[in-house]
């Protein structure tokens, strides 16, 4: 019998071994897409909360191939929103994986960039530990948020051996959000004070209410220590990651830490995840242009130190980022809510302390329409601008003399809140009513709230 040598045998038994935990960890094989087969596959992330994904896989060739784990931009939409993409690669030679992200730990309000790399690294263990996939040419392909995530796990492992991320942002989350919400509100045919109140008010008060994950994050100093190969790419028609910008914040931050195998492409035509827009880059189709992947699979294949030639497009011109002031006391999720609370007392206790005191002596009409529209206008603008938070200000509807038809009904309801206190004023001033002085308490402070959140602006 012959005998193996030690290192031999120890090769052979990790094989194995990684065979025998792709069994365990995986579901049966199935057909994907033309090409393509899949297998679903189930991984311990960050703080033992266990994730669910597929693998798509070429379903022809043999040998060991290239793997990529893909990470979706924020929210959670479950990795069916990426499967296309991803059997796009796989029909390119590329064994890919999507994953659903978290639900433990990641919302709306709360969510830890560095607990999402961890994620991301099980599940490149997980794709690298498969026999059909080559652990020596296994990375991660990022989108949007994926691509602040991405440069992180990158920097903590060494099994991550290159990096694609599509639309990455140079700027603060923030500044980025910021950003966005101008571009699609002027792309609405909006002006005036809305753009500023959802850019500087809206922002700044989520921050100060702790509603803004990440507010601050900065991926720039992440990018600074990536020493993989990077292929870093941005839709020309981009309209939320700042291209221009952010494409040569992260070149220089890559140049300054001595990264020499990065490339930069803009891809021509397509929107912030590379897919074929019909709205100039405002819509999120999920429609993918006909050499999808052509590019990324020969950057994977070349050598690192002679990328595929990139095709030189130029980015539209762009406004820089609005900048953000760090919130200030007033901006706190307490103070918002006292003053709010305390409007609303005011307005709404004048008709509580009539009834109270059963009073003979009529109430001027103006009160009773100033106890009437003064909560209507406080608490339509909280909802309003709630609602063009949770939207991203992508859902605009009708535009009137460059106002939102609703923020426009808001405007006109805070110039009759004004109006409707000076009466009252004069009313209280000859009676000395309490319930008036209610009245006037909170028409004189909706003033500098109104102005606050650009009622009163034009």
């Amino acid at each position: 019998m012959i005998r193996e040598p030690a290192g031999t045998a120890r090769k052979i038994g990790a094989a194995l071994f990684a065979a025998l935990l792709t069994a365990m960890t995986s579901g049966p094989a199935h057909a994907a897409a033309d090409g393509v087969t899949s297998a679903d596959v189930s991984f311990t992330g960050g703080g033992g909360v266990v994730l669910h994904g597929t693998v798509l896989i070429p379903a022809s060739g043999a040998g060991r191939r290239p793997g990529m784990v893909m990470l979706e931009g924020a929210g959670n939409r479950g990795r069916g929103y990426l499967e296309p993409d991803a059997e796009a690669y796989a029909r390119r030679g590329i064994v890919t994986l999507v994953y659903d992200k978290r639900t433990v730990g990641y919302s709306v309000i709360h969510r830890d960039y560095s607990v999402l790399a961890d994620d991301a690294l099980a599940a490149l263990r997980l794709l690298g530990s498969r026999p059909d996939v080559d652990p020596a040419r296994v990375g991660l392909w990022g989108l949007s948020e994926g691509a602040w995530v991405a440069p992180l796990a990158a920097n903590r492992s060494t099994d991550v051996k290159f990096l694609i991320t599509v639309g990455a942002v140079g700027a603060t989350v923030a500044a980025q959000t910021a950003w966005a919400y101008g571009r699609y509100l002027d792309h609405a045919g909006v002006t005036g004070s809305l753009v500023g109140t959802m850019q500087r008010t809206a922002v700044r008060s989520a921050m100060g209410a702790n509603l803004f994950a990440e507010a601050d994050y900065d991926g720039l100093p992440a990018w600074r220590q990536v020493r993989q190969p990077v292929l870093a790419e941005w839709g020309q028609l981009d309209r939320d990651a700042l291209p221009a910008l952010s494409s040569r914040l992260i070149a220089t931050a890559l140049r300054t830490g001595g990264n020499a195998h990065h490339t930069v492409r803009i891809v021509p035509a397509v929107n912030h995840d590379l897919h074929v827009t019909a709205n100039g880059g405002f819509d999120r189709l999920t429609d993918l242009p006909a050499d999808y992947g052509d590019y990324e699979a020969a950057w994977i294949a070349a050598d690192p130190a002679h990328p595929p030639a990139v095709r030189v497009v130029p980015l539209l011109p762009e406004p820089a980022p609005p900048r953000i002031v760090a919130p200030a006391w007033y901006d706190s999720g307490w103070a918002q809510l006292a003053v709010l609370l305390i409007l609303l007392g005011a307005f709404a206790g004048y008709p509580v302390a009539r009834r109270l005191r059963r009073s003979p002596v009529r109430s001027p009409r103006s009160a009773h329409w100033l106890a009437s529209l003064g909560p209507i206008a406080v608490a339509g603008t909280i909802l309003y601008v709630l609602f063009m938070l949770a939207s991203a200000a992508k859902v605009v509807g009708p535009v009137l003399a460059g106002r939102p038809l609703p923020w426009l009904v808001l405007q006109l309801l805070a110039v009759a809140v004004v109006a409707l206190t000076v009466p009252v004023t004069a009313a209280w001033w000859h009676r000395r009513d309490r319930g008036l002085a209610l009245l006037v308490a909170g028409g004189v402070m909706f003033v500098p709230w109104a102005v606050h959140w650009g009622l009163l602006l034009p």
